[in-house]
């Protein structure tokens, strides 16, 4: 949400949606959707290396993954907006 465009407008375009059609932003979810693999799963459903720990930016995303070697583990965490839309 704190991600905003040269114009001011969120970054995410269904936020901008949401926003330009009246919503108001109730809540974040932070931790909506959380998807935990080993090294091996992640390289398989992304096609990326992860060769060392940390941060990894992964292509469409909309979240980094956090990646640690050490522990043969990632983890993508995604958060989420719930809106209000007025009705009537």
């Amino acid at each position: 949400m704190a991600r905003r465009r040269a114009d001011g407008h969120p970054h995410d375009p269904w936020v901008r949606t949401h926003l330009r059609l009246g919503a108001t932003v109730v809540k974040v979810s932070p931790c909506n959707m959380v998807i935990t693999g080993t090294l091996a799963e992640w390289r398989e459903w992304t096609g990326l290396p992860f060769e060392r720990s940390g941060i990894a930016v992964v292509p469409g995303a909309l979240s980094p993954i956090h990646v640690s070697l050490e522990q043969d583990h990632a983890v993508y965490v995604e958060p989420n907006l719930w809106v209000h839309h007025p009705l009537g």
